[in-house]
């Protein structure tokens, strides 16, 4: 490529030090390698060039830097492999040295940061909102790229840009049921973009059929929930303990996330989630199991609002954190019903509610 320097993430000191060691011995000369610290991507795993949901490029419109904004990871309190917060450490900092949180007057109203740790610690105490954040590093990000994108809208530099990245067209293909696939296999696709993800989730209507306390911690029960299926009840094991009383679960109505990957808790496999409102303030936690509509029956479907007919996914895969994407925007109202962005989440019985909490996260 006739280049003098590489750049690259530290992941790549190896073929670094390698191409150091054999360029010579191939006639080429030394390059400078120049290498930054890695950090997460958007969707809270590893940044990579093949994922482009993970990363900003410097071309991005400003629609499509709020698209991956919006469905970015950024679970609130949760601090780790968060690309949003990351975005602000590694870039808005070093070059704007302040980062300014905007947000209606209702919720505190803009705030500027002028140290990381405080924002992160912040968010940390879920006193920064996950939406709030998001909005925010959208402006910045559009103000930085703003100048490139009018440099790269030149004739020279698209003619460019398109030989180095040729456009390449994706092959259709059939489905098994013909042309186009069959109804349910184009639901399914359908209801694959991240657009409706949360429609990817299989939430259904369950009873507690017994409650109990896990033998092995003090923090969890375990809950025996009929959702109707003839494999029979599943256990589910859920963090309550001290923030729901025991007794309050026998034989409720629940709703729950049941396409999990199930996962030992202490011993236990847990093969659902059980859904809450939840609210957490500097020295506690509230916790309400969300309700199912009056007249629901065990296993009824549970589907974002103008979306009954797609399908969710029989597995969720743990690596593309569709769950972690997708309860960032899964909230109680200020009228008690449980939404999804700004829709309703439903069974045909009407709406999932929670009793007494209000605009509270679910989780």
């Amino acid at each position: 490529m006739k280049c003098d320097a590489q750049f690259g993430g530290v992941d790549q000191r190896k073929i670094f030090t390698f191409a150091e060691k054999y360029l010579p011995s191939l006639g080429y000369k030394k390059r400078v390698h120049l290498m930054n610290p890695m950090v997460p991507g958007l969707t809270g795993t590893k940044m990579s060039s093949s994922e482009a949901d993970s990363k900003i490029d410097l071309i991005d419109p400003p629609s499509a830097v709020k698209k991956k904004l919006k469905k970015a990871f950024c679970e609130p309190g949760n601090i780790e492999n968060n690309g949003v917060l990351s975005f602000v450490k590694s870039v808005v900092f070093p070059i704007k040295s302040e980062f300014i949180l905007t947000r209606s007057e209702e919720w505190g109203g803009n705030k500027i940061y002028t140290d990381f740790e405080q924002l992160q610690n912040d968010f940390k105490e879920e006193k920064v909102h996950p939406g709030d954040l998001k909005s925010s590093v959208v402006d910045v990000i559009n103000t930085l790229l703003a100048p490139i994108i009018e440099t790269f809208s030149s004739p020279e530099m698209k003619e460019l840009s398109e030989k180095a990245y040729p456009t390449v067209k994706p092959e259709k293909t059939k489905g098994k049921g013909g042309k186009g696939g069959n109804k349910q296999q184009q639901n399914t696709a359908a209801g694959a973009g991240d657009d409706v993800i949360a429609s990817k989730l299989d939430i259904r209507v369950g009873k507690i059929v017994k409650a109990e306390k896990h033998p092995d911690a003090d923090s969890l029960y375990l809950e025996t929930i009929d959702f109707g299926e003839d494999t029979g009840p599943r256990i589910v094991v859920s963090g309550l303990a001290g923030l729901v009383p025991l007794e309050s679960l026998q034989d409720r109505m629940v709703v729950c996330l049941c396409n999990l990957k199930p996962q030992k808790m202490r011993g236990i496999e847990s093969c659902a989630m059980l859904l809450c409102a939840s609210l957490k303030s500097e020295d506690s936690k509230t916790v309400e199991p969300l309700s199912p509509p009056e007249g629901s029956a065990v296993g009824d479907k549970i589907f974002v609002e103008g979306h009954q007919d797609l399908q969710p996914e029989a597995r969720l895969n743990p690596k593309r954190k569709i769950w972690e994407k997708a309860q960032v925007d899964l909230k109680v109202s200020g009228t008690g019903d449980a939404m999804w962005q700004d829709k309703k989440l439903l069974t045909s019985k009407g709406v999932v509610t929670a009793a007494t909490m209000r605009d509270a996260n679910i989780s």
